[in-house]
């Protein structure tokens, strides 16, 4: 029979990978206390970053239905950063963490339910933020909205033009 604390802590991280859009697991060996407090204030206020035993992650994972690969990604000192906001905002939190300190370690994780390797985190954390992805369709939508304006303003004066050439090419021709 599992002890009461175990079965909370696993209770509480399955809550979390089931409440959290994303979640990204690192090695943390080598840091110390007070870089991982920077490590914490680096990725924002829509990430939470834990360290977790691996057999309790490995049984929340597990009971929150994540993809076996994940589950593969709980060996060694594993910690947690879950994310439940703008996913791109933590992996850059992450990415740039780990660029300065070559003790954390990016070993995988799982957004919006797909596992993801290493790689595609760092080049999720090469995207822009949302924010400036959306201003940016804004822009262009605006732009094409500039556009066809345009367009429809040009046919009458066109049209005009056009019906002006022809009745001087009737008076002409008459």
């Amino acid at each position: 029979m599992a002890r009461p604390d175990k079965a909370a802590a696993v209770a509480e991280l399955k809550e979390e990978f089931q409440g959290s859009q994303g979640a990204v697991l690192t090695e943390y060996r080598g840091l110390s206390v007070a870089q991982l407090g920077e490590l914490r204030n680096s990725l924002g206020q829509n990430a939470r970053f834990r360290v977790v035993k691996n057999t309790l992650g490995k049984i929340a994972a597990k009971e929150a239905d994540l993809d076996e690969k994940v589950l593969d990604l709980f060996e060694g000192p594993s910690a947690v950063a879950f994310v439940r906001g703008d996913v791109v905002e933590a992996a850059k939190g992450l990415r740039d963490f780990a660029k300065a300190n070559s003790p954390l370690v990016i070993k995988g994780g799982v957004i919006d339910g797909k596992a993801m390797t290493p790689d595609e985190i760092i080049k999720l954390a090469d995207l822009e933020s949302r924010e400036v992805l959306l201003a940016k369709m804004a822009g262009v939508l605006k732009a094409k909205q500039g556009q066809a304006a345009a367009t429809f303003q040009a046919l009458p004066t066109k049209l005009a033009r056009l019906a002006q050439a022809l009745h001087e090419k009737k008076s002409d021709e008459a």
